[in-house]
């Protein structure tokens, strides 16, 4: 468990400087952006790294039991949330509009989705860390400037949802052999 929380924090310290006020000290302190990059990026993929390895070697330890019924709910958090993740990596779209930032809501509900049919220490620590990340950092980018200034294009949005479609069905089938955890969707 020691390297999960390692990697949640490399992952989620720099992730957060903007919301904390930190960023433009570090940038201040750093000899160029580019520094600031890369420093960045070098701490959220070592963070990534952590997490995976922390949470694979993580002891199980339940703390509530998801009732089995219920876990489709997952999938219908992870529908949205996949296509949500797609629109957030795509050019302008009126849904990437309408959500202001689509990224972080995937996100949001990719943790909540893994939150309902996990309930085990190292699960909910990941997990609900995401979540509640995403939505902190959604809340404070509210007031921003939007995403881009290009006029949204109506094709943007049947690409997000057809590559989010696809995004679901290729994480649907392949969840058992990527993360040891096979889909019950009865």
């Amino acid at each position: 468990m020691p390297l999960l929380v390692i990697g949640l924090l490399l992952f989620f310290i720099p992730h957060l400087l903007r919301e904390t006020g930190l960023r433009d000290h570090v940038l201040g302190k750093l000899p160029s952006a580019a520094a600031y990059k890369g420093a960045f990026s070098l701490a959220a993929a070592i963070g990534i790294c952590l997490i995976v390895l922390g949470k694979s070697q993580a002891t199980f330890f339940t703390v509530w039991q998801p009732p089995f019924e219920w876990r489709v709910v997952s999938h219908f958090l992870m529908l949205p949330g996949a296509i949500l993740v797609t629109t957030g990596n795509l050019p302008p779209s009126h849904l990437a509009a309408a959500t202001r930032n689509p990224m972080l809501l995937g996100v949001g509900l990719w943790g909540l989705a893994h939150l309902w049919s996990n309930g085990d220490l190292a699960s909910i620590l990941l997990f609900g860390c995401f979540a509640v990340w995403s939505m902190v950092k959604f809340v404070s980018m509210w007031g921003g400037a939007g995403r881009a200034s290009l006029a949204p294009g109506i094709l943007w949005d049947a690409m997000a949802i057809l590559l989010g479609l696809l995004l679901y069905a290729l994480v649907a089938m392949f969840h058992g052999h990527l993360f040891g955890v096979g889909l019950n969707f009865a």
